[in-house]
């Protein structure tokens, strides 16, 4: 472990940071590098869910595990740790919002609601009320001092770029926050939490949205909101039904899976979810290509008005696009373009803001 790693960029010394610690092995390592920087150093987590009440099954619970995790490796470090109960607020503003979408036919990104709500709102407010000079995440991306002020780019790792969820930070956030491992990789992590011994170095990563751990996501919609089960009708493009569905809740924007539809002459896809009719509009892949969306609550983090690079969901590489008032129109068909998903903007690495899929253009 050199000491550039135990770096946030600047001289921090006497200064205080909070770091906030969702209790898996990336915050954790933030927070070592915080307390060796000299400076005080505090770790805060959020108790945002609980997996048994998500799921309805007892003992599903690992929220409690983690928040033990969290405060074990600040007992290590010898630094404060703190617990706040923003369960409620979690609930109304990312679980009821992801249930809600899924009604209303569209793809929600729990992830990015998450940050713009408890993470970078709620958590920006402790940090403050706790005297904090900066708020420290385990994110991997990275803030870039620019000409005109600290500047968000891509994490150096592409495998662990998480920039596409925080497209909606503000510059105002951008200039509290600090990212300090999002020039190491994934590996040089897990190695410095062993090389400090921290119970946490060999412990698996979330790869689910953290309260619906066991991926059924219409399980879960279906407990919040029983109408979800509403069946209907899956169309073709001219409107002639091919079959039923039990609950537009178990479609999405591209899906070919569990269409149950037989027969037909080349595969089907979902082209579009009709909430107010209950319908599933299916259609070839070609009737998914989109040549522009419409955006809502645009966030500006760079110039957009040049040429730039679009990623409409978190797995899509960038595609060449332009922004034209809300209109991101793309140079060539993007496919699978969802409503409820983000759209976020580029110049190379650099993260030049986003917004909200409202609506989508044919190609």
């Amino acid at each position: 472990m050199n000491r550039a790693e135990f770096q946030l960029g600047e001289s921090l010394s006497g200064k205080r940071i909070v770091v906030a610690m969702s209790g898996g092995v990336d915050s954790s390592v933030v927070a070592a590098l915080a307390h060796a920087t000299g400076a005080e150093t505090i770790g805060v987590t959020l108790q945002l869910y609980d997996h048994g009440e998500a799921v309805g099954r007892a003992g599903s619970c690992c929220a409690g595990r983690d928040i033990r995790d969290a405060r074990a490796v600040c007992d290590r470090l010898g630094i404060a740790h703190y617990v706040f109960d923003h369960e409620s607020r979690f609930r109304e503003t990312v679980v009821d919002r992801f249930a809600d979408e899924y009604l209303a036919g569209r793809t929600p990104i729990p992830c990015v609601q998450c940050n713009m709500g408890p993470k970078f709102t709620d958590l920006f407010a402790l940090a403050r009320d706790l005297g904090a000079d900066c708020l420290a995440t385990g994110h991997y991306v990275r803030r870039v001092i620019g000409v005109d002020g600290p500047e968000l780019h891509r994490g150096a790792d592409p495998a662990r770029d998480q920039s596409y969820f925080l497209f909606a930070t503000t510059t105002a956030q951008l200039d509290f926050l600090r990212f300090p491992l999002g020039a190491l990789p994934k590996p040089r992590v897990r190695e410095i939490a062993a090389e400090l011994g921290l119970l946490v170095a060999a412990k698996p990563d979330s790869q689910d949205i953290c309260f619906v751990p066991d991926r059924d996501y219409a399980g879960l919609v279906r407990k919040l909101r029983p109408e979800a089960d509403t069946a209907g009708e899956i169309v073709d493009l001219e409107g002639r039904t091919l079959g039923r569905h039990r609950g537009i809740i178990h479609f999405t924007v591209g899906q070919r899976r569990r269409l149950e539809i037989g027969g037909t002459a080349e595969p089907l896809y979902v082209v579009r979810v009709d909430a107010a009719e209950k319908k599933v509009v299916v259609g070839p892949r070609a009737a998914l290509a989109v040549g522009a969306a419409r955006l809502d609550g645009i966030n500006v983090l760079g110039p957009l008005d040049a040429p730039l690079s679009a990623k409409v969901r978190s797995m899509a590489k960038p595609v060449p696009a332009r922004l034209v008032g809300d209109r991101l129109v793309f140079d060539a068909p993007e496919y699978g373009v969802a409503p409820g998903q983000a759209a976020v903007l580029y110049d190379g690495d650099r993260v030049l803001g986003g917004g909200w899929i409202a609506a989508t253009e044919a190609a």
